[in-house]
């Protein structure tokens, strides 16, 4: 088992028994670490402790965002502020595919793409010369199924296995130096070239909005938007995400505070939220 492997394990095990707090020696017991050396182990990939994690995990942090201070009226306004120009942490640029590029259908385009260990499970990763086209967990799910939506969105591209290429869009989310390093340039450094409807679109860019270890729930991205009644058409924009990560709908959640919906499992969902409150959150007692 590799280290990526473990911290996914522990996580998942966390997840599944946050009612009962297990101790950090029982969590360790289930990747057959020793507790100092997961201590270390998981505090070096996934930037926080075990208990950290283990707090975010249950403060129920849906509905302590809906209930929160934050009203809805300033969530909305939040949300309404960034456009294309003003993306989440300055450096995040998505970019839609052009009518040209849509008739072309990927002819002439290089895509390429590779495999990645994260602390929530392998990744595969496509980019195209404009940047990054897709993210997705692979999970149960084999490579060729994942490959073959990207096949038919781009049928005359050429897809070339990379993963030295394609690291960085996974580097930029785990490391902080590497993030740090990005910010410093322009916001194409780390580009998203997406294929979508304008809603779609719309709503992907509001989710860019949604700052690191906060929540917003589908409703309140409607109005956001301008069109308060299309609650159910922003959860099927939100599902329809093509970039897992980059692109936050693990940071959309139903009005009552449940988790709603994730493409990629609701276990994943869990992880990924907890893991951004316990390095937001104020709320945490410091790792």
């Amino acid at each position: 088992m590799n280290d990526y492997a473990r911290i996914e394990k522990a996580m998942a095990y966390m997840v599944a028994n946050a009612a009962s707090q297990p101790s950090l020696e029982t969590v360790a017991a289930q990747v057959h670490l020793s507790a100092y050396h997961f201590q270390r182990l998981f505090c070096r990939y996934a930037g926080i402790s075990p208990k950290r994690f283990l707090q975010a995990l249950t403060l129920e942090r849906g509905k302590q965002l809906i209930a929160s201070s934050e009203s809805l009226t300033n969530t909305v306004h939040a949300l309404g502020l960034s456009g294309g120009s003003r993306l989440y942490d300055h450096f995040v640029q998505l970019e839609a595919v052009t009518p040209g590029e849509f008739k072309r259908q990927g002819e002439g385009v290089e895509i390429t793409y590779g495999l990645h260990p994260t602390p929530f499970g392998e990744m595969l990763v496509a980019i195209t010369p404009r940047g990054i086209c897709r993210m997705a967990f692979v999970a149960s799910t084999s490579q060729e199924a994942l490959l073959a939506p990207l096949a038919k969105q781009w049928p005359r591209s050429t897809l070339c296995h990379c993963p030295d290429t394609t690291r960085y869009a996974v580097e930029a989310l785990f490391t902080p130096f590497t993030k740090t390093k990005c910010a410093n340039h322009s916001p194409a450094t780390l580009s998203l070239h997406v294929s979508g409807t304008n809603f779609q679109i719309a709503v992907w860019r509001a989710l860019l909005t949604i700052p690191e270890g906060q929540l917003a729930s589908y409703s309140q991205i409607a109005q956001a938007l301008g069109t308060p009644k299309s609650s159910r058409a922003v959860g099927n924009a939100v599902g329809a995400n093509p970039i897992a990560l980059w692109i936050p709908c693990h940071r959309v959640i139903q009005q009552s505070g449940a988790l709603g919906g994730y493409r990629w499992g609701i276990e994943t969902k869990q992880q990924v939220q907890a893991w951004e409150a316990a390095q937001h959150s104020p709320l945490l007692e410091p790792h």
